[in-house]
């Protein structure tokens, strides 16, 4: 198990590619910790950290699940002073928490505006800011933030996600260049990693119901690369923003 004894905390892992993130890393031999707000079922869009941690207790292994709005820092603060409690230590972060809006510019409120860069960046640096810590105490841990072909592309691209999502994914992408720069002498590794296609989740068929889906992908793909960037150090893999073909064509997974 390439995870045994190590702790993760992947935010936005109450349902899609997070939740499929947990259950590899927990399939793996990490402790997970489920960290998202949804503690009920939506009636369009299933899924509460409680059910995914039971999923995962069901399989045998162990999970933490936690409430928490990545945006509020006491909340953030909460959820890793919790999980240094239960599991002692903390390895690896998965920023995954995101929002989108698939409106052009001047049909998307200035408050819509502000949530995503919120939600999608000002989470990142909060939770970031939260676990580093007891990674520098430790010298060792990997930071992985979940991005998006949309911070690079100049159309709406394979789906179109709106110019704010774009916005915080290219602001997410400078941010893992920078704190893969600051973090490097404690031993810490910061990548970005992206869906080299649309990754086939509940949450995307709701969102884009009209959507061809012939082109989408399993997370199978992100979940290995996910896996070989949390077992990095800074002495391996950091300081990349790549996608998870990228990841499994240079390393053979």
């Amino acid at each position: 198990m390439k995870l045994k004894g190590k702790t993760a905390i992947i935010t936005g892992s109450s349902r899609g590619l997070g939740k499929a993130i947990a259950i590899g890393f927990a399939k793996e031999g990490a402790n997970v910790v489920i960290a998202a707000r949804s503690q009920t079922d939506r009636k369009d869009l299933p899924g509460t950290i409680l059910k995914t941690a039971d999923e995962i207790k069901s399989l045998g292994y162990d999970a933490l699940a936690l409430g928490c709005d990545v945006i509020d820092e006491e909340s953030v603060n909460s959820m890793v002073r919790q999980t240094l409690d239960k599991f002692g230590h903390i390895d690896v972060l998965v920023n995954n928490a995101g929002v989108a809006f698939y409106y052009p510019i001047l049909e998307t409120p200035a408050k819509r505006w502000e949530i995503i860069q919120k939600v999608n960046l000002l989470g990142p640096f909060l939770c970031s800011k939260a676990v580093l810590p007891d990674m520098i105490k430790r010298k060792t841990g990997s930071i992985i933030n979940i991005s998006s072909l949309a911070a690079d592309e100049r159309d709406e691209g394979t789906v179109p996600t709106g110019v704010a999502y774009a916005v915080s994914k290219a602001g997410l992408d400078r941010f893992t260049l920078g704190l893969a720069t600051e973090v490097g002498k404690h031993n810490i590794a910061v990548n970005a990693l992206k869906p080299h296609r649309v990754v086939d989740t509940d949450g995307m068929r709701l969102w884009q119901p009209d959507a061809d889906k012939s082109e989408w992908q399993s997370a199978d793909m992100m979940i290995r690369s996910a896996v070989l960037l949390a077992c990095q150090d800074s002495k391996g893999i950091t300081g990349t923003i790549a996608t998870d073909r990228e990841i499994c064509t240079w390393h053979g997974l």
